[in-house]
């Protein structure tokens, strides 16, 4: 479980092809051995832009993890560039730790690509696209991960939702080198997941029973 509190951006140093998945490494000097907020170790489970992986592998400030088919078709993990692409970082949440975001699972829901962009420095209002089935999952004034960090929804259309963006989120996560066209993990928020569960279930005379026994 994770809060959508980015800790730390991790530079990817290594994509490796191991079929049917891929090797990936990422460059995290707040990680490195000597670093007193270095408590991760194998095992560990750890949010890649919003995706839970596991740490298999730790050497200097360099941690090594395994993704396979699946995750690689249902994220944006497969699209990152050795070299070039920074990524969104957390830790799990430890029991005792404070809540600042929102609950996060670190399974990704959906791809939602980035439309428009409105820069008013040092803001940004940004526009996602919502691919099917996940409009019912999002609500205006509620909360969604998007590539792993915890944010407000602005508005919210049929395919579309919106948020803006303080400094300090453009500053600390990957969202302020984000351009038209890129795509991005999203993850609803877990009630609204259980609460359309729910209403699935519900028979067609529900409410006139609810009435009855009121």
């Amino acid at each position: 479980m994770f809060t959508g509190l980015v800790e730390t951006l991790g530079k990817v140093v290594g994509l490796i092809d191991q079929p049917p998945g891929k090797r990936l490494v990422i460059e995290v000097p707040m990680f490195r051995d000597d670093a007193p907020e270095r408590d991760v170790k194998l095992g560990d489970s750890i949010a890649i832009n919003g995706c839970c992986l596991t740490v298999i592998e730790i050497e200097g400030d360099r941690l090594a993890f395994e993704a396979g088919e699946e995750t690689l078709s249902r994220t944006n993990l497969g699209e990152l560039r050795p070299g070039e692409s920074l990524v969104n970082l957390e830790r799990s949440l430890a029991v005792g730790d404070r809540l600042g975001g929102h609950y996060v699972t670190g399974h990704v829901d959906g791809i939602g690509q980035l439309t428009e962009r409105i820069d008013d420095p040092p803001w940004a209002n940004l526009k996602f696209s919502l691919p099917p089935g996940l409009p019912e999952q999002v609500v205006s004034k509620g909360s969604i991960a998007i590539d792993g960090i915890s944010l407000t929804v602005v508005d919210v259309g049929d395919d579309f939702f919106t948020v803006a963006l303080i400094p300090h989120t453009l500053e600390v996560t990957t969202l302020g080198k984000r351009s038209i066209g890129d795509r991005v993990n999203l993850e609803t928020d877990l009630l609204a997941k259980y609460v359309q569960r729910s209403l699935q279930f519900r028979g067609p005379d529900s409410n006139e029973a609810s009435g009855m026994n009121a």
